[in-house]
């Protein structure tokens, strides 16, 4: 069994280091945690320059007020240099970026490993496909859809069998314990895994043979799934698809989409259906089945929240040069609810087999953050039906409906995820609230998620085994999905907080030189210090109270609002306001807008 190592509150910090002639102090870029200042003795300088960013090792904490006193143990270099911003949150939130020479030597070994067909079901002449991302470069799952002389659909998701690869006891498992996810921050991967893996021999790369688990599941015209099969495999997968390509193939026939082209993408709409002339009969399929999941998912009361992602452009020099909406898809679509369906079909198998498992559970929120939120709908004109104390998925989901394509749609999504609990790992199985689904867990992706890996290692045994597996092994990985999930959670937490700390760094210096700009935003929060409003490219600032000029504003917590005390203005979440840019600092990842 691999030892974890613990996730504790950092005892090293990352700041800017300044020198004087006998002392130096580092001021934290974590301001949050970190309010004042770090003495550096002369003797735990070192070679740090002033201006450098460094990294501090605490050696005396803070006491009666005093600075706390620390060394300096690495210079990460000066803040204006190419991608030292990314190296601090890297260092800041402790992210194991560097794989062992143990780690590496295993990873390429084993991808050496020449492909064998024992105990496994050759499906290489299958027409198989990947749909993702343009730039993606670890393509863990692949997909097919037959319909079938009885009128049912054949779905086949095929997932790469990273634990064929990453076995127990080896180094190449302690450190993809240890990290647990991939981190994903603007130009940069953190992977899980090595690259000999995750980009090599366990990506479904086009025209090689790969290894995999497959899930063939039989679904009927209303997107139940009748009968599954899970199975370990060896594919050959047909073409690798983009979410671009996939959505203009979808498109070809619908005239009214085609015209609002532009004649460059026009022309390589046409081009693009030509090549894939081949394989619009399995779009086409595909596009219908994920149509009937999508409806079967609605129905239940699937919560499908419309919070745009941000898209930020960075430069060579890793600079951000613009911050829009990440643009989706019905295409994207497709290959969500396949994998939904497949996580739900497989968690419920084996849940029933009563078998050591890591789900992904979401339970169901709090009753007063619902109360609170009901609090807000009731302002808007909106309520939740039903009891709160026995809510269901399809309450919220109604409400989704019912502003679905209004001004209001995005502040209602927002607030409504800050009402729901945060999904997490359990051995346990507690339901998935968000999806409306009894059964949920985490398969598809086990190049950069360690509970999908280790799922795959659980079904794995029981394939072999023929399902008959005995109670000491149901005991012996328990323990261990326990301690995993665990672990999981909270490496998932980490690289949740590090994702956004990135994003906000880098909206924060795309807004440093748009000083004095005017933008129409909607307010998104109002708070007991100033009212937060967010723009259209998804860029979020506050607005502080004493740069409101024509009042003086009071906080009312209860409504959630902020009222002039002399004219009674009253600003709400959800107003439409126009601001203007007056302060945006990269280092604080802070930007300060003014009302208009």
């Amino acid at each position: 069994m691999e030892k974890e190592k613990k996730i504790v509150v950092p005892t090293k910090i990352v700041g800017i280091f300044e020198k004087s002639k006998t002392f130096g102090f580092v001021k934290p870029d974590d301001k949050k945690n970190f309010k004042k200042d770090i003495f550096i003795p002369k003797a735990f300088i070192g070679k740090a320059r002033n201006g450098q960013k460094v990294v501090v090792e605490i050696i005396k904490e803070s006491i009666d007020g005093k600075k706390s006193e620390g060394k300096i143990v690495e210079i990460l270099g000066f803040p204006d240099e190419a991608g030292i911003d990314m190296l601090s949150i890297i260092k800041q939130f402790e992210l194991p970026s560097e794989f062992s020479k143990e780690v590496i030597n295993e990873a390429k070994l084993v991808s050496k490993e020449s492909i064998s067909l024992k105990y496994r079901r050759d499906l290489r002449e299958e027409e198989i496909f990947t749909i993702d991302g343009e730039d993606a470069k670890d393509l863990d799952d692949a997909v097919y859809v037959k319909k079938l002389s009885d009128g049912n659909y054949e779905l086949g998701v095929h997932i790469a069998d990273v634990s064929h690869y990453v076995r127990e006891n080896t180094e190449l498992n302690k450190e993809a314990v240890n990290r647990s996810t991939s981190v994903y921050m603007l130009d940069r991967v953190i992977p899980m895994l090595p690259v000999e893996l995750s980009n090599g021999c366990c990506s479904l790369n086009q025209g090689v043979d790969r290894y995999a688990l497959s899930c063939v599941m039989k679904i009927n015209k209303k997107g139940d799934v009748i009968d599954a099969d899970v199975f370990k495999s060896v594919i050959n997968v047909t073409k690798r698809m983009n979410y671009h390509e996939v959505q203009v193939d979808i498109d070809r026939n619908n005239e009214e989409i085609i015209s609002k082209y532009d004649d460059e993408k026009r022309e390589y709409a046409k081009e693009n259906i030509e090549a894939d002339r081949d394989y619009l009969k399995h779009l086409d399929l595909m596009a219908e089945l994920a149509l009937i999941l999508k409806n079967r998912r609605i129905e239940k009361g699937y919560l499908s929240l419309n919070i745009p992602e941000s898209k930020i452009t960075l430069d060579k020099r890793g600079k951000a040069i613009d911050v829009g909406i990440y643009d989706t898809s019905f295409s994207n679509e497709i290959i969500e609810h396949f994998m939904l369906t497949t996580n739900e079909t497989i968690a419920e198998k084996f849940y029933w087999l009563d078998a050591p498992f890591i789900y992904r559970v979401h339970e169901k929120p709090d009753e007063e953050k619902v109360e609170e939120f009901n609090k807000f709908l009731l302002d808007m004109g909106y309520h939740i039906k039903g009891k709160l104390s026995e809510l269901k998925p399809k309450a919220f989901a109604q409400i989704l409906e019912q502003v679905r394509g209004r001004d209001e749609e995005r502040v209602v999504s927002t607030l409504l995820l800050r009402t729901l609990k945060m999904a997490r790992y359990d051995a346990e199985n507690l339901g998935h609230f968000g999806i409306a689904g009894q059964y949920y867990c985490h398969f598809t992706s086990p190049i950069r998620r360690y509970p999908d890996l280790f799922i795959h290692r659980i079904i794995s045994k029981y394939i072999e085994a023929d399902y008959n597996v005995n109670d000491w092994f149901k005991s012996k990985y328990y323990g261990r999905a326990e301690k995993y999930a665990a672990r999981s959670s909270l490496c998932e937490q980490r690289a949740t907080k590090a994702e956004r700390e990135a994003d906000d760094m880098k909206k924060a210096e795309y807004m440093e030189n748009k000083i004095g700009e005017e933008y129409d935003g909607i307010v998104s929060s109002i708070t007991k210090f100033g009212i937060f409003v967010e723009l259209d490219n998804t860029i979020e600032g506050l607005v502080r109270y004493e740069q409101m000029e024509d009042d003086f504003y009071i906080f009312d917590e209860n409504r959630k609002t902020a009222i002039g005390e002399t004219n009674s203005k009253i600003y709400k979440i959800g107003d439409k306001v126009k601001i203007v840019v007056i302060a945006a600092d990269k280092e604080l990842r802070r930007i300060d807008f003014k009302i208009l």
